[in-house]
């Protein structure tokens, strides 16, 4: 006598294309979304400047890990991109005063046109070589933003107060309510977070994601089943540079003034320290290790000035230390990739898979 199949134990295949597969992982959206409601009006204004930092990082990590974590193609070049789109900011909000629906969507297609047209050339290499490549991109941006004086303002820099318009206040009103300009900052860019977090999972969900795992898997074996590496490659390429972009974007408004120095070798260092610590192949790694590591910066200078740390000159008039601020958050990121790589090579979100399939199987899973 046959048994008929429990219909809970078959897996459909659209069930597993679907975005929010679980009760749990819809319960997670909208607690999400209460977080994000709630969250500014509960904490005072530094604390929710340095989450819009770490969500402005996040939206660059996020299309850094399309075109490493899942195309395999490992980029320094991404603070180029982020530089191009924050002068976007700056040269068409503050400068042209047009409003955050133009020069928003415009900096992501000026990140994409770039992109377009460096993938060619950069994508003919693999491993080391390409690396090298998008250093190079790196040192010719900086050299770009210092000279070209008419968009970037060169070496004295730029503003970019005003590009936000009513956002730019010290006090704005909505619904005939009070908010600072920390809150309708978090409340934006966290806004587009969310929505580039769900195009990027629909991208790795789609055909264009599958081949790009194939590509970065085994290469040579997904050209034989016909996935042409130069397309996604390329696209990952283009679609990694317009994320850059927008997370520069919004970093500037953040910012309020820009500095060529602002988008060197340090700032792709970072960025792929984000992915490292992150976790590499998961989008919603990506935003974690940009809490972590978008935020340590900032918590590291509120520390030194509200206190002397050892060995670290503080603003507080204490003892001069061996190293810098600047310097000891350089230190840290080190330590920190390394510590991943060697105890948790899959980052945050590894750990975290880890702690729910702990939960999912117990009590086998001892």
């Amino acid at each position: 006598m046959f048994r008929t199949r429990n219909p809970a134990m078959v897996v459909r295949y659209d069930d597993d294309l679907r975005l929010f597969r679980s009760r749990p992982a819809k319960a997670g959206v909208v607690a999400f979304g209460l977080v994000w409601l709630l969250v500014p009006l509960n904490l005072t204004d530094y604390p929710l400047l340095v989450l819009s930092y770490a969500g402005a990082a996040a939206i660059g990590a996020i299309g850094l890990n399309l075109l490493t974590g899942y195309t395999g193609q490992v980029s320094l070049g991404h603070a180029f991109f982020t530089g191009a789109g924050a002068y976007a900011c700056a040269y068409l909000g503050a400068e042209r005063g047009l409003p955050i629906g133009v020069w928003l969507p415009a900096a992501a297609a000026i990140g994409c046109l770039m992109g377009a047209a460096i993938a060619p050339f950069a994508l003919r290499l693999r491993g080391n070589y390409l690396v090298i490549i998008t250093l190079g991109l790196v040192l010719l941006g900086e050299h770009l933003f210092k000279n070209w004086d008419s968009v970037t303002g060169g070496g004295n820099g730029t503003s970019t107060t005003g590009a936000l318009g009513v956002l730019d206040t010290n006090e704005f009103s909505l619904f005939g309510s009070a908010y600072t300009r920390e809150q309708g900052f978090f409340w934006l860019i966290w806004a587009v977070v969310a929505v580039g977090a769900l195009l990027a999972k629909n991208i790795v969900r789609s055909r264009p994601g599958r081949a790009m795992q194939a590509v970065r898997d085994r290469d040579l074996a997904a050209e034989v089943i016909g996935v042409s590496q130069a397309r996604y490659k390329i696209g990952a390429f283009v679609v990694s540079s317009g994320y850059a972009a927008v997370g520069g974007a919004l970093y500037a408004v953040l910012q309020g003034r820009l500095d060529p120095t602002q988008f060197g070798l340090v700032l792709g260092i970072q960025f792929v320290a984000i992915v490292i610590v992150g976790g590499l192949g998961t989008i919603f790694g990506s935003i974690l290790g940009a809490i972590v590591l978008g935020s340590l910066p900032r918590v590291i200078e509120a520390l030194t000035r509200d206190n002397d740390l050892p060995f670290v000159s503080g603003d507080r008039g204490g003892p001069e230390g061996y190293l810098t601020v600047a310097s000891l958050n350089k230190s840290l990121y080190g330590v920190i990739i390394i510590a991943f790589l060697i105890a948790e090579p899959r980052g945050l979100a590894g750990l975290w898979l880890r702690i729910r399939t702990w939960f999912k199987t117990w009590p086998f899973s001892y």
